[in-house]
């Protein structure tokens, strides 16, 4: 582009635009990007090889191991008749892999997320594979694509679990760890230390934080490991100089209210760097809900919603209580029976304990456990909260000495709440939700706390699969919204699936 211009600089020529290179953090990989691409590539591969394999092995399940039925000697075939499906399927799956976007450098997901991604992309390929045949009027044994599917589906998934290991392994050793500096010192900025020191699996590792208003040379930030300390490295001024100077493969921008104004030259300074960088809204009051975003004539509009379960989801998801609870009550019968005598043998009072929750919307309703305390155990609460010092609106204690004998071990089992799939059947509670709160709990909470009260509470969530009474209030709050919002009849499941192993180990039971 030529632009007429008088009195050029010396040394350029007139009517030329000087040519501006403008960084873009895209130019540079990160280490855990540069990690995440060689995971990646080997994923491919692996995916390739393990469809070769499961047509090889498939093809020996049934011709030379017979795998479902006798194959006569005029039917045998050798591997070559099978050859063009093998290469098809080979070349279909990446292609169906990555338009799932399994191949991407931020796919990230766990164990329950693969095995869905896989089998749903494996089989598109397969009928792919099987629509060729059979246009293609492919004569020998089709029980081979059966057999390809199964095996390659679990081939996949094994190596993908074994590079996920992989991937840790490094990690714990330093190796492919995103260095992260942190621009800010407010709650936001709080909350992401907290992710990251919580969570080593992330594939972090927090060098620091800057920041103009810190009175401090440090932050302490509690995590389920204890109180970790986050140094501050600087301020604002210095982002491009610390990112130098610490080697910073990302930084987060976490701005408060009375610098906002700065974040511009934050950003400026950043991709002078060529360095990754990401920002944190400042909604913090609305950070628990789920944004959309729209645009009105090219303005953006961030829409928040509420965190609610409504429509044909609600009709679902108690349709689902309603089974459920159900055949678990009529399964469970016995064993009930069993416990409530041991109740009764162990120590005086009802074998049932019965306490005022608060539901949906805020209506009260009556749970039902087995008692696992002393008779007088509610009494006695007060005295222990205040003596304990911790949060009267998520109260627990690791050795409670109200507990029975009995009722310590069916607390750790949670066979004491197997009397709550009773309120499931009710409709006072739904398999799968918030815990339910006592009416003092809900007098102590936040606004952005009540939302939780717009959900059915259950008996297993989110809450429970993440650390039970390891969390903060705050954060079993954060993961209620979560579920909320993101509900689907998959994620009840997952949740579930997830609860089994908890309950078996005990996590967080106390």
């Amino acid at each position: 582009m030529q632009v007429k211009s008088q009195g050029a600089p010396s040394g350029q020529r007139a009517g030329a635009i000087p040519a501006i290179t403008i960084p873009h953090p895209s130019r540079r990989l990160s280490r855990g990007m540069r990690l995440a691409l060689v995971e990646r590539i080997a994923t491919l591969a692996f995916d390739v090889l393990a469809v070769f394999l499961a047509f090889w092995f498939g093809y020996l399940l049934r011709y030379q191991f017979e795998v479902g039925g006798p194959m006569p000697f005029f039917e045998w075939e050798s591997f070559a008749a099978f050859l063009p499906a093998t290469l098809a399927a080979m070349a279909l799956t990446p292609i169906a892999f990555a338009a799932r976007g399994m191949y991407r450098l931020d796919h990230v997901g766990g164990m329950l997320d693969t095995a869905e991604s896989v089998i749903g992309g494996f089989t598109t390929s397969m009928a792919g594979v099987v629509m060729l045949a059979f246009f293609l009027r492919f004569q020998p044994s089709r029980i081979v694509f059966l057999y390809a599917w199964l095996i390659g589906i679990v081939l996949m998934l094994m190596h993908r679990r074994l590079l996920v290991w992989l991937r840790r392994r490094l990690w714990h050793a330093g190796l492919g760890v995103d260095r992260v500096l942190i621009v800010g010192d407010g709650e936001a900025a709080r909350r992401v230390m907290q992710a990251m020191f919580g969570d080593p699996h992330l594939g972090y590792r927090l060098v620091g934080f800057a920041s103009d208003t810190s009175g401090s040379d440090r932050m302490n930030v509690a995590t389920e490991q204890g109180t970790i300390t986050c140094p501050r490295l600087g301020t604002t001024d210095q982002v491009g100089e610390l990112v130098r100077r610490h080697r910073v493969d990302e930084v987060i921008i976490a701005p408060e209210g009375r610098w906002e104004s700065t974040t511009s030259e934050i950003v400026s300074r950043c991709r002078e760097q060529v360095v990754k960088f990401r920002l944190v809204p400042n909604l913090v009051q609305f950070s628990q809900d789920r944004a959309s975003l729209g645009e009105i004539a090219g303005i953006p509009l961030i829409g928040i919603s509420d965190a609610s379960i409504r429509g044909w989801n609600a009709v679902i998801k108690r349709t689902a209580d309603i089974v459920v609870s159900f055949l678990v009550l009529i399964v469970a019968f016995i064993p009930m029976l069993v416990i409530a005598q041991l109740i009764r043998r162990d120590s005086s009072g009802p074998v049932l304990f019965r306490q005022t929750r608060v539901g949906r919307d805020g209506k009260p309703f009556t749970m039902l456990k087995f008692r696992c305390m002393v008779e007088d155990a509610e009494q006695q609460r007060e005295a222990l909260v205040q003596a304990a010092g911790t949060d009267g609106r998520l109260f627990k204690l690791r050795d409670d000495p109200r507990l029975t004998r009995v009722g310590r071990t069916l607390r750790r089992m949670s066979l004491d709440e197997l009397p709550q799939f009773i309120n499931v059947l009710r409709g006072d509670m739904s398999l799968v939700g918030p815990r339910p709160p006592l009416t003092e709990e809900v007098l102590d909470y936040e606004d952005w706390h009540l939302q939780r009260l717009l959900v059915k509470p259950g008996l297993t969530g989110l809450w429970q699969i993440n650390g039970r009474s390891n969390l903060t209030f705050d954060e079993m709050v954060r993961l209620d919204l979560y579920y909320a919002e993101n509900w689907t009849i998959w994620l009840d499941v997952k949740i579930w699936l997830r609860t089994v192993p908890a309950v078996i180990e005990g996590r967080g039971a106390w």
